[in-house]
This record gives structure tokens, sequence and C-alpha cells, in this order.
């Protein structure tokens, strides 16, 4: 286990996962949002994106969280470990909305209100990102697959780490 991905929906905990497996293994820690957003609410262009990610798969070590569903099969292809958060539209629906208002080492500014478009990411993940997600996982089944349904499970599996 020293190439992970971390998978899921928006306001699921990705981030918060990856911190705490980060605490607990010392491996490097990479944030997509800290990739691709700058502080003042614009983005690097794609190609810059891509080449930064791309470098970041190339190291012997990493956690990678992040949704940002056109990088996901790179992310597995080149992990060994993939972990999904697989959980109910309700609980990252909450997730979203609990973070506004609270700074976050994970993305550049501090979310004063609910975006829109995150809302609707996270109404739309199970019909329109997550049959693709497991799709990739059923191909890329070599690798060490954990899908979580819930935190509780998630935090448990983390015990064992």
């Amino acid at each position: 286990m020293n190439r992970i991905a971390i998978i899921g929906c928006p306001g699921g905990g990705k981030s918060t996962l990856a911190r705490r497996l980060h605490e607990k293994t010392g491996l490097p820690l990479y944030h997509l949002d800290n990739l691709w957003w700058k502080p003042d609410r614009t983005h690097i262009t794609r190609e810059a994106f891509d080449a930064a990610l791309a470098d970041i798969l190339k190291k012997p070590a990493w956690i990678v969280d992040g949704n940002y569903s056109r990088t996901v099969e790179p992310r597995i292809a080149a992990c060994d470990t993939v972990l999904f958060l697989d959980y109910d539209e309700r609980t990252c629906m909450d997730g979203i909305v609990s973070r506004v208002g609270r700074e976050r080492p994970d993305i550049p500014w501090t979310e004063s209100t609910l975006d829109p478009e995150l809302v609707a990411l996270v109404k739309g993940f199970q019909t329109e990102q997550r049959p693709a997600i497991l799709s990739l996982l059923d191909q890329y089944r070599d690798r060490e697959i954990h899908i979580f349904r819930n935190r509780e499970s998630a935090d448990a599996w983390l015990e064992t780490i």
C-alpha cells in the first residue's frame, strides 16, 4: 500500500480520510483541489493540471484524493490501492453543507456559501459517475480495492492500519 487513490462523491470525506491515512502512514498526500484551484477561485489550465498529476503519479509513494472524474482511470491505473467512498447522497450532501465556513487544508479558500455546482455534482453522482467508477474498479481487479458504504466502515478499516 504505497500508492493510494481515494475516490468518491464530493462531500463524502475523501480529504479527511486522506489526511488521517497520511498521519498513520507518512505517505505523501496530494489533494486534487489544491492542484486545480488557485486561492482566487480561478484554476490552472487542464494541461498544467494533467502534467502536475502525471508527475505525482510517477512517484513511488502517494495518497491522492479527489473526484475529477476524467482523472479517475489514470489514478486507478497508477495506484496499488483504491479506497472508494460509496456513500449515499444524504451523507455527501451533509458533508458539503457542513464544510461551509470552515477552513480546510484541501482547498485554497474557505467556502462562504453552498456552491450550486457542487450540489448538482452530489445530486448526480449516483447516476452519472458511480456506474463508471464501478466499471473501472471491475477492470482493475488486480488492485487492492476497498469500497466503503458508510463512514463507520472506513473508520474501522483505518483502525486496522
